[in-house]
């Protein structure tokens, strides 16, 4: 079928609003740091039931009773509430703030962030209508979902745990990556190569799509417990600290080392499977299931690293930074194979759509 070049420019229209409208969520958010409410902090011992009743299952294979005790008496010692936004209003018996307490600003950003992810999946989905097949068939189609999954994904998050100033935090790489796409790697909509034309480019690509997109988001959570997690120790060493009121409305390091556990131990089976898929496509395609070609390879590092990662929280304890620093080595090998690989290493996944 012939490419709808109105849709696809249509497309574009919509990702650009997009843009706009996570610039403006970031604005906001940034601006509830300046301006927003400066209530107490709900008080540390509803960390301990939020935690248990949030995670109980997942929470009770990796605390050992060492870690339990220092996540009982971490928030304490950082001074941040368990959910780290400083309202006192918090739901009763949860430990977590209601939306009605948050500050305007707060409530501006969620509410610019849905917006603009409705245009990311407009966007996304009158793509595909353009190409006639899903829309991840080159890099600037997979930046551009993998960016809405990450969004979905937090948005997500938001709404279940209400870490709602991470937004910041989330939001303003997100921004730099679509205005990247956007720009430094925008490919017109055009037919796929041969080699892609398959309903297997609908399981296999999918698959690793949405993986992609949460561990976006289990990286930020990462970064964002380091950064809390150093300030919480200088604080607790008697060092002198900066930005010791945006770390105080930040939910605590546990709370934050919980959250990107429980992201990646949701998104690990979705690459798993995405390999698989992927296996059984080049079985069909090339006469074989694993050639060791450059990005089966990373893939295959990435997975095992991320493997590594959720087997030293779960048989070693291994808990805050040493894990943190697994787990975004594990990054850094996705981000290497799909960006690396894809574009500077001849392959046979060299399908990037970039001159």
């Amino acid at each position: 079928m012939a490419i709808n070049q109105g849709l696809s420019h249509l497309s574009d229209h919509f990702l650009m609003v997009t843009l706009a409208f996570y610039f403006l969520a970031v604005l906001a958010f940034a601006a509830d740091f300046a301006f927003g409410k400066r209530t107490s902090a709900v008080p540390a011992k509803a960390a301990v039931p939020e935690l248990v009743t949030a995670g109980a299952a997942s929470a009770a294979a990796v605390t050992s009773p060492a870690s339990a005790a220092d996540a009982s008496t971490g928030n304490a010692s950082t001074g941040n509430a368990s959910t780290g936004n400083g309202s006192a209003g918090s739901a009763a018996g949860t430990g977590r703030p209601s939306l009605r307490d948050a500050s305007f600003w707060v409530r501006a950003g969620l509410t610019l962030t849905a917006l603009g992810l409705l245009g990311h999946v407009v966007g996304v989905v009158i793509r595909g209508l353009a190409v006639h097949r899903v829309p991840w068939g080159d890099m600037y189609e997979f930046v551009i979902a993998v960016t809405c999954v990450a969004v979905l994904f937090f948005l997500g998050l938001m709404i279940r745990y209400r870490p709602y100033r991470l937004g910041l935090f989330f939001l303003a790489p997100i921004v730099i990556i679509i205005g990247l796409a956007q720009t430094v790697i925008y490919t017109p909509a055009g037919p796929l190569v041969p080699a892609l034309n398959s309903y297997w480019l609908a399981i296999h690509v999918t698959a690793i799509t949405l993986a992609t997109g949460t561990y976006v988001v289990a990286a930020v959570l990462a970064v964002v417990f380091l950064l809390a997690d150093r300030h919480a120790r200088r604080a607790a060493a008697g060092l002198p600290v900066r930005n010791g009121e945006v770390f105080r409305l930040l939910p605590s390091p546990e709370r934050l080392d919980q959250f990107a556990y429980r992201t990646v131990v949701f998104a690990f089976p979705l690459w798993t499977f995405g390999i698989m898929a992927g296996a059984i496509w080049a079985d069909q395609a090339w006469g074989r299931y694993w050639g060791w070609d450059p990005t089966e390879t990373w893939a295959f590092i990435t997975w095992v690293v991320y493997a590594c990662f959720l087997h030293a929280r779960v048989t070693a304890g291994w808990r805050g930074r040493r894990a943190a620093y697994i787990q975004l080595v594990g990054f850094a090998c996705l981000l290497f194979n799909l960006l690396g690989v894809s574009i500077f290493i001849t392959g046979l996944h060299s399908y990037a759509g970039l001159s």
